[in-house]
């Protein structure tokens, strides 16, 4: 290289030295993103989308021809606390068992507590994973279960008070399970397209997916300053013994007096726990038990015409059947062609005698129940009671005598 040459290079190398010297030295930040316009395009579109649309419309009964109950208070009534909703998921099941619990621990103890409807939750999910692999996935992942697995999974796994765990984010309202659900089927597709039947891998996996989403159950709490594990809070807190409680179905598909499998999805793991009794001995046992003081927790069909969340009211109208021909037959039929199904779970917390009949004030979970004037409650007619409620739980001293006949 000559001297020229590298006299060029020096001077080019100063000359940019100097440039860039004498430049601002940029620097960026994080900040929201915005585009006005494309949100006023989103509206216009939506706007445009909804315009004329007529209300939606749904074929109800009318309730003018009868004085239905127009308040909870004229209710003879169980303790039990504020209805609270389940928000966007599946869980009514928990919510109405877990205030059932609550109501029987005070009429059993006169402690008002508040209990952990989702750490009940977190252990069924779990016990559905397990069953789930050691199936070899040909078993039912659904989020809605039965009465009966509360007392299953207290049994397990305790109980918990809600203020220690209740599966809400800070600042969360309402639940919502839907990206939960999701992303534990979508892992179990997996693993039963993969053939990978690893139970301590698909359980670890699911813990997580619950623990991301709705938090870690503690395995101990404090109560009254004493620390407690949930199994001993269920016993010595709760003084609740989960075998004290039965539970009772009926349908014709099995012999009456028996026990048998209540043959529904959200029996995922196939208890065949029930008492099959014949529906005169249901509806009495519902009748007298809450007549007594005892509250039942139930499920069933919540799908009819007579049912209206503006009214609170659920009734059976005479266009769909008499009174009088409300029988075993008639609720086979229905649970048979699928016109009755498992649908909702609730809790029985009163009841009402009127020359319109014998009612049953509902305690209910679902956002149906926010829509009348009394929140979180309905009013049950008999007739739709005998119709189509098709299981219940309750404490084996209300039905001591109908036990004796189970074969």
């Amino acid at each position: 290289m000559n001297i020229n040459s590298i006299s060029s290079t020096i001077f080019f190398s100063l000359l940019i030295f100097v440039t860039f010297g004498q430049q601002k030295q940029d620097k960026a930040k994080y900040v929201k993103y915005s585009n006005k316009f494309y949100n006023e395009i989103k509206k216009g579109i939506s706007e445009f989308n909804s315009r004329d649309k007529e209300p939606r419309t749904s074929f109800k009964m009318d309730y003018s021809n009868y004085e239905i109950p127009k308040s909870k208070e004229e209710f003879t009534t169980v303790w039990c606390n504020d209805p609270i909703s389940q928000g966007s998921t599946g869980t009514c099941w928990s919510f109405s068992t877990s205030s059932y619990f609550e109501a029987e621990v005070f009429r059993l103890t006169k402690k008002e507590v508040k209990l952990s409807e989702l750490y009940i939750v977190y252990w069924e999910y779990i016990e559905k994973a397990k069953y789930f692999v050691q199936t070899r996935g040909n078993s039912e992942f659904p989020e809605g279960s039965e009465a009966n697995a509360v007392s299953r999974m207290m049994k397990k796994y305790g109980a918990m008070p809600w203020g220690v765990f209740n599966g809400l984010d800070d600042g969360q309202v309402f639940h919502d399970h839907s990206k939960l659900f999701n992303e534990m089927t979508a892992y179990l597709s997996t693993v039963k397209r993969d053939n990978n039947w690893n139970e301590e891998v698909t359980i670890g996996t699911i813990k997580s997916i619950l623990n991301h989403h709705i938090g870690t159950p503690p395995s101990s709490f404090k109560v009254n300053e004493k620390e407690m594990t949930p199994k001993q809070y269920l016993s010595d807190e709760l003084n609740l013994n989960m075998d004290d409680y039965v539970n009772f179905m009926s349908l014709l598909e099995a012999p009456f007096y028996t026990k048998a499998e209540y043959d529904v999805p959200d029996n995922w793991w196939n208890s065949a726990d029930y008492n099959n009794i014949p529906l005169s001995d249901f509806i009495e046992i519902l009748k007298s038990a809450v007549k007594k003081g005892y509250s039942i927790a139930i499920g069933g069909d919540v799908s009819e015409t007579g049912y209206s969340a503006a009214n609170d009211v659920a009734m059976i109208p005479t266009y769909d059947i008499p009174s009088a021909y409300i029988n075993d037959e008639a609720r086979q039929m229905r649970f048979t062609n699928g016109s009755t199904t498992d649908d909702h779970a609730i809790h029985i917390v009163g009841y009402k005698e009127s020359k319109e009949g014998f009612w049953f004030l509902i305690k209910d979970s679902g956002s149906g129940a926010r829509n009348g004037k009394n929140e979180g409650y309905y009013f049950y007619h008999e007739d739709f009671v005998k119709l189509k409620t098709m299981n219940f739980t309750i404490h084996k001293d209300a039905v001591s005598a109908i036990l004796k006949k189970i074969k």
